[in-house]
């Protein structure tokens, strides 16, 4: 071995979002002049830099580099030490390579973002928010959430009301909210709350939301109600007041003494009509056709104009600008409503509404046929993520193709796999914590683009796609 290398220091502390320098002592033990290249590897190798990357030494010489350390503010950085290693490679002996080892040890530190979906929750007997908690910090976060209103009218069942969240994970929270008086008449009532998120050793996070409780019955139906009655006790008191009187103007008939009994007929004489009894009425026959053909058809109703699709739309932009490159597409949103049609970066879905994508509609021209696979919530109580659907789809040029599971009630989506035969495929997505994501893009087959992310609870709900 002709290289003596010294780390100083061999260990070292950073805060996540700045940085620490160590220097790399190098000293040339051979006989000939010779040429190192330095270069980080190991889990911190994304974040070190080394300067200068390459140092040339004469024989008996020593040489220092400085190796700088920046790891973000990230659940990434994980804290705790964290062992590095810098590769030394000589250019007159490359197989003779040093590789000398240090120890990082990165701080921990805490953050937590809480968001209440939907903010404003309405009911008549209750209410079901859900609490979302997400750990962007680089430890283990422990949080107890409990609730609380001005004038005690709501009670809060939170399930679970504690819980402890692995760093870059979320957790959602179930929570029921009832009122303890029930509105039976009159206008709604807004029920503003709060809940206080307890983590250990800092001042809790307190997150509004406002219950809209409901009357359980009407107030056009108690109006209603009320009419009916009133009218009911005035008909009775009429009744009561003008009831009619039913008396006979009937009196017996006595017969003269020595008169002669008149014959008892043995059955009722049937008189004789007056006039002519009318016979029942002929149904009148409907007058043929002349020369005995069939009768004529009623012309048949105008069909509905056909649907608008993403290959419509595609097959548009080609009548005016054939040979060029270009994506259509439109999402299926929360309900099986389809949206219409965008095209080249447009937006697709819905932003900051809570509304999940459970379908897409996609056509291209101008990259060679596209593929494209579904990222599917997984609704099992034991799901470990999300899952892929069984097969890619893949349809030509000016060609619809339809993703997404077809389900009555189908899974939402929680990513998208996209890519092209030739050229580049790009995307920005919109997620469900009302953020942007980075524009992201993709060389074709037989790479691809994802779109979204690893978490079973975080869906798109917009995307902009072009070529």
């Amino acid at each position: 071995m002709s290289l003596w290398t010294s780390l100083e220091p061999p260990s070292a502390t950073v805060d996540p979002g700045s940085s620490t320098r160590v220097r790399l002592r190098v000293r040339n033990t051979g006989d000939v002049v010779d040429e190192y290249r330095f270069e980080p590897v190991g889990d911190l190798a994304p974040w070190t830099v080394v300067e200068p990357p390459t140092l040339r030494l004469y024989p008996g010489t020593t040489g220092t580099v400085e190796l700088t350390f920046s790891p973000p503010r990230t659940p990434d950085a994980t804290a705790g030490p964290n062992p590095y290693a810098v590769r030394i490679t000589p250019t007159e002996h490359p197989d003779a390579v040093t590789v000398p080892e240090g120890n990082l040890t990165i701080l921990p530190f805490s953050e937590m973002r809480t968001e209440l979906v939907p903010p404003t929750v309405r009911g008549r007997l209750r209410g079901r928010p859900r609490l979302a908690v997400d750990n962007l910090g680089n430890t283990k976060l422990t949080a107890s959430v409990s609730g609380s209103d001005n004038g005690d009218h709501l009670s809060y069942e939170i399930r679970p009301s504690s819980t402890q969240i692995e760093p870059g994970r979320a957790v959602f929270l179930d929570m029921t909210l009832r009122p303890k008086q029930t509105i039976w008449f009159g206008s709604k009532e807004q029920r503003p709350y709060s809940l206080a998120v307890q983590r250990s050793g800092v001042a809790p996070e307190t997150v509004e939301g406002t219950f809209v409780q409901r009357g359980f019955l009407p107030r056009w139906l108690a109006t209603f109600l009320g009419v009916a009655f009133a009218l009911a006790i005035t008909f009775l008191m009429l009744w009561i007041a003008y009831k009619p009187s039913l008396v006979t103007a009937a009196t017996e008939q006595t017969a003269p003494a020595g008169a002669p009994l008149a014959p008892s007929p043995s059955a009722p004489a049937v008189p004789k009509p007056s006039a002519p009894v009318a016979p029942p009425p002929v149904a009148e026959e409907k007058p043929k056709p002349e020369g005995g053909g069939q009768e004529t058809k009623k012309p048949d109703a105008p069909k509905p104009p056909p649907v608008e699709t993403a290959a419509t739309a595609i097959r548009r932009l080609v009548q005016d600008d054939p040979g060029g490159r270009h994506i259509c597409y439109r999402a299926r949103i929360s309900g099986g409503k389809w949206q219409k049609p965008v095209c080249d970066g447009a937006l697709s879905g819905t932003t900051n509404q809570g509304k999940k994508i459970t379908g897409f509609n996609i056509a291209v021209t101008g990259v060679e046929a596209t593929s494209a696979n579904a990222y599917l919530h997984d609704p099992a109580p034991d799901a470990k993520g999300p899952r892929w659907m069984k097969d890619w789809t893949r349809l030509h040029d000016e060609e619809d193709i339809y993703i997404g599971s077809k389900e009555k009630n189908p899974p939402y989506f929680v990513g998208l796999a996209l890519n092209v035969g030739s050229g580049k495929v790009c995307h920005v997505a919109h997620f469900r914590n009302n953020t942007w994501g980075d524009r992201i893009c993709s060389d074709p087959r037989p790479q691809y683009l994802f779109i979204g992310t690893n978490d079973n609870n975080v869906w798109i709900d917009a995307v902009k796609l072009s070529v």
